[in-house]
């Protein structure tokens, strides 16, 4: 790692450190996923589980793929821990080190996302358990690639950029549930879109810590991650018998059929981004730096030309995890 980058690394770890209090909750005062489903010590809890699939029952086809595709990112966890935690910068056997709590404090509150999704897809008896479990083996051993390497700073693009995608996703999913006389999944989606938002507000706070201090860099990484495009965690989602990433692209297609993520999201999500860092403000870049900064700023139109020229299939696609016996 360049010595002025581990340097900047070492200089953000102590504002990590700072704010790990206003970027985590106390675990001892957080939500469980417990706290949202039936309690099997409950005499009611055969009643609850029947209701809970009663209201199940209302929830389209498309909707289905994109809830158990959204828990199978999630249930993905292992792999994203351990490419945050092989960042240049990071010492995994210092427990004490800010960058260590922040990875470890992150995976814990994330851990419980895909646990509760993971139950509530169980109770509804709308999914193909073993389907969906084969599917999140897959993506595990399969892995992924983004495009940051071991770079700190691609690495908090990708975070900043694909916490909130998933924030969006989250709060749709559970709108649509909502209107949909589903309460306690609107819940479930509302608290899990929460912490999806306050993660992404702490990775957008790396960046502009570092764009105070090594700006010019910085700059680079954002412009050199959006030209390789900020890809989903989940690309390479697959199922039982299909080519490498070729559910994910069905998957897409759902979420954009129900207006949950979509190209248009994308590009918002820039927007915001390029607002958020004062993209345009940035003092005291180089030459390389002001070109990524022209690139940035353009960006946005390019790619809204380009999406208003894409058309979202209309074919459902059978997923293997949905149904019931």
């Amino acid at each position: 790692m360049d010595g002025s980058r581990l340097e900047v690394m070492n200089h953000v770890e102590k504002f990590v450190v700072k704010k790990l209090p206003k970027f985590l909750r106390p675990i001892d005062q957080n939500w469980q996923p417990s706290d949202f489903l039936p309690d099997a010590r409950d005499i009611s809890f055969f009643d609850d589980v029947r209701n809970l699939q009663d209201r199940a029952k209302e929830l389209a086809y498309d909707f289905w793929a994109v809830l158990i595709g959204d828990t199978i990112t999630e249930e993905a966890l292992p792999t994203y821990e351990s490419w945050l935690a092989g960042m240049e910068g990071v010492n995994q056997q210092d427990g004490t080190n800010g960058w260590t709590r922040w990875i470890r404090g992150w995976t814990a509150e994330e851990n419980r996302h895909g646990d509760l999704l993971n139950k509530y897809l169980y109770l509804s008896g709308r999914v193909d358990m073993r389907q969906m479990e084969i599917s999140t083996q897959y993506l595990l051993s399969d892995g992924f690639d983004i495009g940051t390497a071991a770079c700190p700073y691609r690495n908090f693009v990708y975070t900043s950029f694909q916490e909130y995608a998933t924030l969006i996703s989250h709060k749709r999913v559970g709108a649509i549930a909502l209107k949909q006389d589903n309460p306690d999944l609107a819940k479930i989606c509302a608290k899990i879109a929460a912490d999806e938002g306050r993660h992404a507000h702490a990775y957008q706070a790396f960046v502009i810590k570092i764009m105070e201090v090594d700006p010019s860099e910085m700059m680079l990484a954002f412009a050199d991650m959006m030209r390789k495009k900020i890809v989903m965690p989940a690309h390479y989602l697959r199922e039982l018998g299909v080519e490498l990433g070729s559910t994910f692209t069905h998957f897409s297609d759902a979420a954009q059929r129900l207006g949950i993520y979509t190209a248009n999201d994308y590009i918002d999500i820039l927007e915001s981004l390029l607002v958020i860092w004062n993209v345009d403000k940035v003092p005291d870049l180089n030459d390389a730096g002001e070109k990524a900064r022209d690139y940035l700023m353009k960006l946005p139109d390019r790619l809204r030309r380009v999406s208003d020229r894409l058309k979202i299939p209309e074919h459902q696609y059978e997923f293997s995890w949905i149904g019931i016996k």
